[in-house]
């Protein structure tokens, strides 16, 4: 095991009282009511295994997240077998079967969950420190990751289950129109494929495939652990280590490639029988090792990210009525994560609600933002900042995140620094050079056949 490091981290504080009163809720994972910087640790187990460790005494509990390489962008042709290898971690060993390890769970109020996207596969566990419920919490999480059984059975309900979300899907609008986004912004490359499958790929998603997916993926070499909580630094160490020690070393993937960028702005419409159309503008841009970052995504603040103060929320819904919703989003990923605008807007509109975004879009990338815009989204960026860390939770998604992603490990306090520091110059640079309207991918979703045919 390599020696521990210190970065700094912010942490939550909680009275006693506050404490009873949770514990009275039952509202553990509830933010606390303020932050103070402090430190966090990291090491590597002797297999390779990263691990970021916050300890956060005010609570007796412990959160442990644990994040793999491992999602839908690895599933390669078995589009869906990243996420169901994830969640089929939930469905017991050789000798425990799914319902005993609930039973194990909720008899020591542990939490133990799964998730996946298409960067990472995310598992966790939240448990009280108390020795003998943490141990038994502690046991069974190990357990699943030593020798997780993948039960026939349980999978095939899980397909029928994705099958069955597979066709509600159809008659949901806003999924059609973010499941075609991606396909068309990103073409080739593993994103563009959707974490869920498709009702081709879903059906083949058996044992053999998972189990394969899991040994090659869930190893120590391609995980990071982030745990926060009432422990000592010792006690995290012996932790991390039994926890590295139920996962082969294994080794990390190749990295994933650039997309390929739209080499002309594209259009699609899918007719649907609805009142709104759903609207989905943007174009793959950002990493999140990218130098543009803090640039890109206080410029977008701005433009729709700043919610009722936005741009785009003040222009297209505010004053011109055009959009029951409308916002946009960066979210910058291991290869490029997507610009993305969102709008909802009557059928009966929407030739002319998509004219003004694309209008409103062209003046962001033209004329940039205002000295006065600026200052606003940067304060309401920094003021912010600290919300995110409020709870244990978010403690440890965030560390999972600089893990993951390899971010510096002054991260965290540097972070305000790096968005005080853009300039209405910088934001204006970055948008000239990163986004173009000639490589705009739109997707709308509603209204009948034709209701572009004068675009």
């Amino acid at each position: 095991m390599t020696r521990p490091t210190t970065n700094p981290v912010l942490h939550p504080s909680i009275s006693p009282a506050a404490f009873a009163l949770l514990l009275l809720l039952g509202l553990f994972c509830g933010p606390t009511t303020s932050a103070r910087a402090a430190d966090f640790e990291t090491w590597t187990t002797s297999n390779g295994l990263r691990v970021l460790f916050a300890p956060t005494p005010a609570l007796p509990m412990l959160d442990i997240r644990l994040v793999f390489d491992a999602g839908s962008a690895r599933d390669d042709q078995h589009g869906g077998l990243a996420r169901m290898t994830n969640l089929a971690l939930a469905f017991g060993t050789s000798e425990l079967d799914a319902d005993t390890v609930a039973e194990r769970f909720e008899s020591v109020g542990a939490q133990f969950s799964t998730s996946a996207a298409r960067d990472m596969a995310i598992v966790r566990l939240r448990t009280l420190t108390e020795p003998d419920w943490m141990e038994a919490a502690v046991a069974a999480f190990v357990s699943l990751l030593a020798n997780p059984a993948f039960p026939e059975d349980d999978l095939a309900r899980a397909r029928r289950q994705t099958l069955q979300a597979l066709q509600r899907e159809r008659q949901e609008p806003g999924a059609m129109a973010s499941r075609k986004f991606y396909r068309m912004a990103y073409g080739d490359h593993p994103y563009a494929a959707h974490p869920v499958g498709t009702e081709q790929s879903v059906p083949t998603l058996k044992g053999p495939l998972v189990r394969d997916f899991f040994q090659r993926h869930y190893t120590a070499q391609n995980a990071v652990l982030a745990l926060t909580g009432d422990l000592s630094m010792n006690a995290a160490q012996a932790l991390s280590q039994r926890i590295g020690e139920a996962l082969p070393q294994g080794e990390r993937p190749a990295a994933l490639p650039s997309p390929e960028m739209p080499s002309k702005p594209i259009l699609e419409h899918i007719p649907f029988p609805s009142e709104q159309a759903h609207i989905f503008m943007g174009t793959p841009l950002l990493r999140l090792d990218d130098p543009d970052r803090f640039s890109l995504s206080v410029a977008n603040h701005v433009f729709g990210g700043g919610g009722f103060t936005s741009r785009l929320f003040q222009d297209v819904r505010t004053e011109r009525g055009l959009a029951y919703s409308v916002s946009s989003h960066i979210q910058p990923m291991a290869a490029e994560g997507p610009f993305l605008i969102t709008m909802q807007t009557g059928v009966h509109q929407a030739a002319n609600a998509l004219n003004v975004l694309r209008d409103a879009l062209a003046a962001f990338i033209n004329d940039g933002v205002t000295e006065e815009e600026l200052a606003a989204s940067k304060d309401n960026i920094i003021g912010r900042f600290p919300l995110g860390l409020a709870s244990n939770s978010d403690i440890a998604a965030t560390l999972g995140m600089i893990g993951f992603y390899n971010l510096a490990p002054d991260y965290l306090t540097t972070y305000t620094d790096h968005v005080a520091r853009v300039t209405r110059e910088d934001a204006g640079d970055a948008l000239a050079r990163r986004l173009a309207m000639d490589r705009v991918v739109t997707v709308v979703v509603g209204g009948p056949d034709g209701l572009f045919q004068e675009d």
